[in-house]
This record gives structure tokens, sequence and C-alpha cells, in this order.
């Protein structure tokens, strides 16, 4: 019953693709009662009948592997089975950090069918990080890289190690698991809001928070997200993320095997926009997800030498620059379309394939979100922040954050609140104005540091930019952007002139940059920018009456 009402669904939305108001109306949540996304849904839809043989997972560059959805069944069921002999068990946390390899999506799927809870981890993470994630995160298991196991050296006894590929001394093998046997019975059910994942966030603002999600709100949420894509069955979706992050989940796992697509990924150990191109035409991709700094990448390229065979082409992160959305267009005859969502929900605002695009735009909520916005005083208005009425709780609302202690913090009070502000347009398109903590007045005026960000990032000389307030004595706080500057660009006087003209050709007056600053931008390990660092070095600086060495100020260049 599980497996025929999330049927119904996906298959609805794929009829209405192109109508996104009937979607919303007519959208039929699936109804959900004891439910495993691995055994209900992969195992018993995905890997039976016509679906079978159709590969569910194709790796491109090192690691390469190609494998069904049959395939994928029986190797997670001995994974599962190994891991249960291993001492897995129900509610236990498994800390996954591998690369673009096969065993990461093995070993997801088995975790599922055990009910165990994965924390994904990037291998990016130093010593410190893994130390933080297993204590906070009460971890018992680990499934990691051989390399990195020398980061792991300090841990306390008590953690059951596995190592892909030479394991160390006193690790397990995980090669060894695949001679378990190839058939799987679960120990008991499992229920819709039972542990699946526990996500650490990305930490901007503060030390990383805890997200929980369940079988129902990832696996099950990301519909939402395979209609804003447009997947279809037998799709080949290229998703541009990576692993230990919600993202790569969103579509490099469940949305391709929620459409019954294969996910295809490319594993490349330097990322290259041309290698990407190549794999595009090659290997006949359908829809294809990448994130806007890969998107600014592959416009350096010729376009149009490429035949692609795209039908579908997204971005989600931060909003995109026109400019780069028209060069596509005009290459591939395709819009990129935007998205919005976090680690805590799935894709909740989106450009679905059938939508009329508004520049600017990240579109309307998707089936399935109720979405309001509320002023700071915290009525609906037109413009404030997102929040999703818990009454109306949509199916991809996390289930709470995991306190230190382990315990569960659910969601209280009216709404879930985003923490993210936006607008709402007459024709109910939101468009993103910036975090709640980013936004800020300067004049009285409310500045969104993205808008003037996305302006920043079209000069060639900019390859990335934050803008922040920068407090001043009379209009209390002036735009001040700190820049990355691109490949070959001087942090010079000229270079800094040519930037304040751009901005004050292409921005209102109370917007315009004021000041700027050539700086390496403070990021977190997963490659967002810490502005709250950058807004305490600015009040530092004027709480000491001091002016930051190297800044330039507008007012100093005249308006020349």
């Amino acid at each position: 019953m599980n497996a025929a009402s999330i049927l119904k669904a996906r298959d609805f939305l794929v009829a209405h693709r192109a109508d996104h108001a009937a979607a919303c109306r007519d959208y039929p949540a699936p109804a959900l009662h004891e439910f495993n996304w691995a055994l209900d849904w992969f195992d018993a839809v995905m890997a039976k009948g016509e679906s079978a043989d159709r590969v569910a997972l194709k790796i491109v560059g090192d690691g390469a592997a190609q494998l069904t959805y049959a395939e994928l069944s029986e190797r997670s069921n001995r994974v599962a089975n190994g891991l249960r002999g291993l001492g897995v068990k129900r509610g236990d946390r498994i800390l996954l950090m591998l690369g673009n390899v096969a065993p990461l999506w093995e070993t997801m799927l088995a975790a599922m069918k055990l009910g165990a809870v994965v924390i994904p981890a990037t291998t990016l993470l130093n010593p410190a990080d893994l130390a933080d994630r297993v204590a906070r995160g009460h971890v018992r298991h680990l499934v990691i890289g051989a390399a990195d196991a020398p980061k792991l050296a300090g841990l306390a006894d008590g953690v059951t190690r596995i190592a892909v590929g030479e394991a160390p001394a006193g690790w397990h093998r995980y090669d060894d698991l695949m001679r378990s046997p190839p058939d799987f019975a679960p120990a008991g059910k499992t229920l819709p809001d039972d542990p699946l994942l526990l996500y650490f966030t990305s930490g901007t603002t503060a030390k990383p928070k805890l997200v929980l999600h369940s079988h129902q709100s990832y696996a099950v949420g990301h519909l939402s997200g395979m209609y804003w894509i447009g997947s279809l069955p037998r799709d080949i979706h290229l998703n541009i993320s990576s692993p230990g992050w919600a993202k790569h989940a969103w579509s490099s796992f469940f949305i391709p095997w929620i459409a019954g697509a294969t996910a295809l990924s490319l594993n490349q150990p330097r990322f290259s926009a041309r290698g990407l191109l190549d794999v595009l035409v090659e290997h006949g991709v359908t829809t294809l997800c990448a994130p806007p700094t890969v998107w600014r990448m592959m416009v350096q390229e010729d376009l149009r030498a490429f035949k692609v065979h795209l039908r579908e082409v997204v971005s989600a992160g931060e909003p995109l620059n026109p400019e780069v959305i028209e060069q596509v267009r005009a290459a591939w005859g395709l819009p990129i379309r935007d998205g919005y969502g976090q680690t805590e929900t799935t894709l909740q605002i989106g450009n679905s394939p059938g939508m009329a695009l508004k520049p600017g735009s990240m579109g309307k909520p998707m089936p399935g979100y109720p979405i309001e916005l509320l002023a700071p005083e915290g009525q609906n208005s037109d413009e404030g922040e997102i929040a999703i009425p818990l009454a109306r709780a949509p199916t991809g609302l996390m289930r709470g954050y995991q306190s230190d202690d382990g315990a569960i913090v659910p969601l209280t009070g009216d709404y879930y609140r985003t923490g993210d502000v936006a607008m709402r347009d007459e024709d109910g398109y939101f468009t993103y104005v910036g975090r709640a903590d980013d936004v800020f007045k300067a004049s009285d005026y409310r500045i969104s540091p993205f808008e003037l960000e996305s302006v920043l990032i079209e000069h060639p000389a900019v390859a990335e930019a934050a803008v922040v307030p920068a407090p001043d004595a009379v209009r209390t706080a002036v735009p001040k952007a700190m820049i990355a500057l691109a490949p070959g660009a001087q942090p010079t006087r000229e270079t800094a002139q040519s930037i304040f003209k751009h901005c004050r050709e292409r921005l209102a007056n109370y917007k315009r940059i004021r000041r700027l600053e050539f700086y390496e931008l403070p990021k977190t390990i997963s490659g967002k920018i810490r502005r709250v660092e950058l807004r305490q070095r600015e009040a530092k600086a004027f709480a000491a009456g001091e002016r930051i060495s190297g800044e330039f100020r507008e007012e100093e260049f005249g308006e020349g």
C-alpha cells in the first residue's frame, strides 16, 4: 500500500509536469504506515519487473562502475547482512565518509534496510571535525575510505571501523561484507518517522546543527525535487555535488531513484568544465543539476561545440546571474531553472519545467509545500521570512534537530522558520533576498546582499563576492564588498575603480557599493561564505576607530 501511494504521487507529478497550478492543487500526498524506503520502494518496486535491469548507478572516472537496480538491491543486501554481523542494529549511527564510489550508494541502502541512521560526511573533514561528529552524532560505526583512516587514529575504542580499500590494522575490509548472503530479512518493522539521516549543517554563523530526517521526510519528500527537475523514468541524471552534503542525497540518490532514472556520477580528481561537457555528450545525459559556480565555469567553454542531449537543466544553492542563464539558452536553447531548499527540507520553491520564468525569481512553492512569508512582527506579508506552517507540514520537513546529548528536539510553535527572507510578487513568484541575519539597513533602506553580489560577479575581475554592512557614523551602515579576484585580475586601485563604476551603472543609488576590499573569503568546509566573520571584522574596526588597510572607498574616486 505504501509503495502504491508513492507511485500514485510520482505518476501524478509526471503527468502534470507542465501544469504547476494543477500539480499543487490536486497533489495526492503519499499516506504511509509502515515504510522502509530501501525495502518497500527500491527493492520491491525499482528492483523488480521492467526496471530491474535498468542501470540505476553509473560512475564515470575514478572508480568507474555500472550497476542495475537488481544488482544494487542484491549488493546492498550483502552489505546489510555483513554490517549486521559486525553488530550494526536498528537506530545505530553510522558515519559514512566516501567519495563518489559504488560503496557509498550500497552502504546507504544497506543502512536503511537495517534501520540504522547514516551520518554523511565529506572527505574534506579534518581530524577535529571528525572527532566532533563522532562525539555529537553518537557514532557507533564508521564506513570510510582507507586513505582517510589516519584521521580517526585517536578515536576511542568501541566504534566499529570499516574501510573501503586496503584496510589498516584493526579495521574491517568492506570487500569482506560482500561475502555475506544475498537475501536480507529485516529485524522488525520500520515506521515512516523512524530516523534515517543525520546531517551536520555547514555552520555559516555558528556551530553546525544536527538535522534529523526520517524514511518519510527525505526519502519520500524528494518527490518535490523530482517535480522541480522534471525527472522521468529512464532519464540519465547527472548531479554535481560532493558526498557528505544534503544536495548529494537530493539528486544523486533519492530523486533519480524515485523517478526510475539512472544516477550518473562524475568522479574527477580535479573538476574540469570541459571534462564535464564531454561526459554530458558521451553518456547522453538528459537532466543536469549543477551549482552556480559550475555553470559559471561551463560558460567559459564554447557550449555550442558540445552536442548535448539535455532536456532539463537546473541550478540551486544561490542565485545565478542572468548573463550565465542567457549564454546557456543561446547555446543549447534551454533555460536554467532555479530552485530553493535547505538541509532541513527538500525542494520548497522552484521553477518547474512548464512554468514561465521571471529573471531573478526562484519560482513558486512546489506541490505539497505550503509557504508563507512572515514580517518581523510575525504577520503574513509579501516580503518576509520564508516559513512553513506546522499545521500543514509537508512530507519533506525534517523531524527536528538532535541535541548534543542525543535527544531529538522536535519543531514547536506555529511555523518552521527557514531563516531566509524572500519577496513575493503579484503573480506568486518568490525572489530570494538573503539570510535574515545577512539582510541589513543602510540609510534606513533594507539591503539584500545577494542582489548586490549578483551584480558584482558579472564584472570580469570578480570571481566571488560577499557584501556585508560596514558601520558608518552617518548612514548607520554602508554596503561593503569583499572580493575574491578572478585569475589574472590584480588588486589595484584601477580594478577597484572599474568595479565601483560597474555597480553604479547597475544599482539604484541607495544600493551602491560604497566600500570595497580584495580579500580571501572565509568559508565553511562546505564552501559557504562565513559572512558573520566579515561582519565582526568590520564592527571591530569601527569600534576601534580604524580604517582597514587595503580598503577602497567610492567617494575617493568621484563619479569617473
